[in-house]
């Protein structure tokens, strides 16, 4: 059975064609233009910024503390493994997200209403707006469970077993030198023992806040004077940037370019593209392990992975769908050559200038604004065994008056959206390869007492350079490509219909111009890594006649030991 007429006055009779002198008073556009309400809207603006604020806040123990920590109590050759799993299950947390979202944007926004005035929605409807809050509840009450382990961590954790005997065996072989410097304190220069204590000092700083803030900037000058480790933290502020566009504008992209539902984006994101991201992480981990790779090597396996990482963007150019003709913004039909906004054939409608109510006509695929700038007059409900099914008919802007379905019209390219999401995935998946690596490179690149704060540096730079800037760029990106705006007080609100192959080549190419740039910053990592690497090896022939003839006049009894040294 049909909706009744009276119970959805706004979605029926404002929608439709009727005479001026018979159609509904429109509520005055300026309603909900007020200080007031203005107001409110920046203050729920404001508690979200503070609750992004704890929630960085809060990540700070794991991300990027729980790296140094992870780093400094597990062994040399498990500590790439460790921290490939530790990045694995924190992507965990966005897949699951995702899948949780595409569960909750089935339900509406308000929960247990539909808007006011009986406006009948589906899930399909282009107006309509999931329950996007329910997840943070849920997802809030999940963190706060998983903290409570946290509690019980002991202050500081017992190294390895491996690690242990690893480094008796260095001090024994650095023992006997210790020795002959105790034997002879007179040959240790006052110089050495303060650099010493110094180390020390370093190991175990005891600053103040304002002693921390004083001596910061000349710490961050120093670490940013390491080649490697600027040009790591870039190549990774490139991939930062490329995975911030993806993860907030990816689903609304998919839902633009095939004509797929946010639920459905979601679904589909969250069951292909994080899967593939955490393999990618784990294997990139793996491979440091089983291949015991140096800094050179792990250079290299980055490199390798964006070029195919870049490789396997290029198709992602030509997979799309092209924008469907928009009476009035992208159609001009040959009954009506002159054909804008509001055609001569429907002068006598008094259309709602803000309205947005999507009809489709199956027979020419063209899509109206709304059942009134198709003309139409009288709305029909078919039902049917799942669902009903909402016509309108006597539209006198469609070629031949043909009835109308209420909605936007379906994309002929909806199954490209699978292909499209397994290319990005795969894409992902070799980007991936590099997380493990380039932290290995920026751990072992720096000193051990260096290193927390390197990789505090390191996130400090990636939120500011990355997390921060990237989704404004791809979002002004995306309203550059908009060809018909919907106005609240005034003002450009939402976007109602993009060119899709604008839409497609301009956030596809922002993609290739950050994966492009991570690509030239590892290509230069490995370029400085293998020119120290050959001044390491030039400077150890050089040094090495001289030790070969000091082991020949120290004689027969010491050549074990001092090779051994």
């Amino acid at each position: 059975m049909g909706p009744r007429i009276e119970d959805m006055p706004q979605d029926f009779k404002a929608s439709l064609c009727l005479p001026t002198t018979s159609a509904p008073a429109s509520a005055p556009s300026n309603g909900n233009c007020s200080s007031y309400t203005e107001t409110q809207h920046l203050s729920v603006v404001g508690i979200m910024f503070v609750a992004q604020t704890l929630l960085g806040v809060g990540g700070v123990p794991i991300q990027p503390f729980g790296i140094s920590y992870i780093d400094d109590f597990a062994h040399n050759s498990n500590s790439p493994l460790y921290l490939g799993i530790l990045f694995a299950v924190t992507m965990m947390g966005p897949g699951l997200a995702f899948g949780l979202g595409s569960l909750m944007l089935r339900l509406y926004v308000d929960i247990n209403q539909m808007p006011e005035g009986g406006i009948s929605l589906t899930i399909k409807d282009p107006r309509w707006v999931g329950a996007w809050w329910l997840g943070f509840l849920i997802a809030a009450g999940a963190v706060a469970l998983a903290a409570i382990p946290y509690f019980f961590f002991p202050k500081e954790m017992p190294k390895e077993k491996r690690e242990l005997q690893f480094r008796r065996k260095v001090l024994a072989v650095t023992d006997s030198p210790a020795r002959k410097g105790k034997e002879s304190p007179s040959k240790q220069s006052p110089g050495e023992s303060t650099k010493k204590q110094d180390g020390l000092v370093q190991i175990a700083p005891n600053l103040t806040v304002i002693q921390f803030i004083k001596v910061f900037p000349r710490v961050l000058l120093q670490t940013l004077r390491h080649p490697i480790f600027l040009l790591v933290v870039l190549s990774q502020v490139c991939l930062s940037s490329m995975a911030a566009g993806m993860a907030t504008f990816l689903p609304k992209f998919l839902e633009r370019q095939f004509s797929i539902t946010a639920s459905y984006a979601n679904l589909l994101i969250g069951c292909l593209s994080f899967p593939s991201v955490i393999v990618g992480i784990v294997v990139g981990g793996v491979l440091v392990k089983r291949l015991h790779l140096g800094p050179v090597g792990c250079g290299a396996l980055c490199l390798l992975g964006m070029l195919l990482c870049l490789f396997f963007s290029l198709p992602l150019f030509f997979i799309g769908c092209s924008s469907h003709q928009i009476a009035g913004i992208t159609h001009q039909t040959s009954a009506h050559p002159g054909l804008e906004l509001f055609p001569s054939c429907m002068e006598a409608c008094s259309c709602p200038l803000d309205g947005f109510n999507p009809v489709c006509d199956p027979s020419t695929r063209v899509e109206y604004i709304t059942p009134c700038h198709a003309g139409c007059s009288s709305r029909v409900v078919q039902d049917a065994l799942d669902k009903s099914q909402v016509f309108y008919t006597n539209c006198s802007c469609v070629v031949e008056g043909n009835p109308v379905l209420a909605g936007s019209c379906d994309s002929t390219c909806s199954h490209l959206v699978v292909p499209f999401l397994l290319l990005v995935s795969l894409g992902s998946a070799l980007a991936c390869l590099t997380h493990t690596p380039s932290f290995m490179l920026i751990l072992r690149g720096v000193k051990k007492e260096d290193k927390t704060l390197a990789v505090g540096i390191q996130f400090m730079f990636l939120r500011i350079l990355a997390w921060m800037p990237s989704p404004v760029i791809h979002g002004s990106a995306i309203d550059t490509t908009c060809v018909h705006w919907a106005l609240s007080c005034g003002r450009r609100a939402v976007c109602r219909y993009y060119n899709n192959d604008l839409l497609r080549n301009r956030f596809i190419g922002l993609q290739f111009f950050f994966k492009t740039g991570s690509v030239i910053c590892f290509a230069l990592v490995l370029a400085v890594l293998r020119q120290q690497d050959k001044e390491a090896r030039t400077k150890e022939s050089r040094s090495s006649p001289a030790v070969e003839q000091q082991l020949l006049v120290s004689g027969p009894g010491k050549k074990p030991e001092d090779s051994r040294v």
